[in-house]
């Protein structure tokens, strides 16, 4: 078992920004484009940067790929976008890296998987070989350990290893253990090949919720890196959500990760960005983070057979989003607003007056009138078939008195 004595979590530089020790967790994303394709990657890496995301990688893979970087942070840079990039690396790596010197000093950062940066005698020149680039051009690394792309010869010797135990451990422990000692090893070895351990970032992947709440739970006890959490696999829709939330949440609450990405399969033809509003949500939710008001609304019920306030609330959750780009600058600590979008009396004038700003709109039989609350006194009463629009103003009012 590899064991490291542990000490302060460095801080990783990754272009403009800082991971690790005291700084917030950092939300990333990753391109589904082929990096080949200029034009659509630069989108969709605008988009997701647009939507939140402080990192973004992009898939490094074939020789047209690794050309294509330099011509993608341009034309990022020409758009005043300019989120770092993260190459990610398999197979061929070192090859790329070496006969692409502009995408090797482009990318602000490598990402390595030591299970497939080479096979039997190949691996560890080939693993030294992308270290060595990562020092030339005073690049940080994340060694991204996945299990289904596990080091089949860490895996092997370690249950050889087990096998001559008088009790041996399960297959399941065998397997934990391979990941992270992969990880360690391969980290060690950095080190030891010139690499500052303030360029190490770690990450050890798996796709079941109860085995990677395991693996960073020893991982983080063995060693001081900072680590990179993701759910591999997660799933599509509520599956991967759910399921990323359930495994992150848990790790988030113990002090353990340093950066996220929430690695849902989108739907046909569905929106990248929808992985970096689920990892804002996650850490807003956790109250690490704040990205963007919080609404806050009730599930219906009898007393709201209309579905005017469901449309409302989805009326104004959108407004913020999209106003977001513009507040955050303009309006500092407007990420902290909360607005509440009640359907009926019961919980109505309660909730909204807890909120920053809030409104109560009339269920089933009650009078045809919504009372709003600004910072928990009533302050008007709205009337008439264009309420939606008159709370919208409301809002954007108060937000340019208050945070200013």
């Amino acid at each position: 078992m590899i064991k490291t004595t542990l000490r302060p979590t460095p801080t990783v530089k990754v272009g403009s920004v800082l991971i690790g020790h005291q700084h917030p967790i950092v939300v990333q994303s990753m391109t589904n484009t082929d990096t080949a394709n200029i034009d659509e990657t630069v989108q969709q890496v605008y988009q997701l940067a647009k939507a939140g995301s402080e990192l973004v990688r992009i898939t490094v893979n074939t020789e047209e790929a690794a050309a294509a970087v330099s011509s993608i942070r341009a034309k990022l840079d020409a758009m005043n976008c300019f989120v770092p990039l993260v190459g990610d690396f398999h197979f061929n790596g070192h090859k790329l890296l070496e006969k692409y010197p502009d995408c090797a000093k482009t990318l602000d950062k490598y990402r390595i998987n030591p299970g497939n940066v080479g096979r039997g005698s190949k691996r560890d020149p080939q693993f030294a070989k992308m270290i060595e680039f990562a020092i030339q051009y005073n690049k940080p690394i994340r060694i991204g350990v996945n299990w289904g792309s596990l080091d089949p010869a860490v895996l092997a010797r370690l249950m050889d290893e087990n096998s001559q135990l008088s009790s041996p451990k399960d297959s399941i422990a065998i397997m934990h253990e391979a990941v992270i000692s992969s990880a360690l090893e391969s980290a060690a070895k950095a080190v030891e090949l010139g690499l500052a351990e303030d360029k190490i970032i770690l990450s050890c992947k798996m796709s079941g919720v109860q085995d990677l709440i395991a693996v960073y739970q020893d991982l983080s006890a063995r060693c001081h890196y900072p680590l990179h959490l993701g759910l591999t696999e997660a799933g599509m829709g509520s599956k991967g959500i759910v399921s990323s939330t359930a495994a992150l949440a848990v790790l988030l609450h113990q002090g353990i990760g340093h950066t996220i990405r929430i690695s849902l399969t989108p739907e046909p033809g569905g929106d990248r960005c929808q992985e970096v509003v689920v990892a804002q949500e996650i850490l807003q939710a956790m109250e690490l983070r704040s990205f963007t008001p919080s609404v806050i609304s009730c599930p219906g019920c009898g007393r709201t057979s209309s579905d005017y306030f469901q449309r409302l609330a989805q009326d104004i959750q959108s407004y913020l989003r999209h106003k977001m780009p513009e507040w955050k600058t303009q309006h500092p600590g407007v990420e902290d607003m909360k607005v509440a979008v009640m359907g009926c009396v019961v919980n109505g004038p309660g909730e909204s007056k807890n909120a920053n700003i809030g409104i109560s709109l009339p269920g089933t039989g009650e009078r045809p009138v919504a009372p709003v609350y600004v910072d928990g006194q009533k302050d008007v009463t709205l009337k008439g078939d264009d309420i939606a629009e008159q709370f919208i103003e409301l809002v954007q009012r108060y937000v340019e008195k208050t945070y200013q």
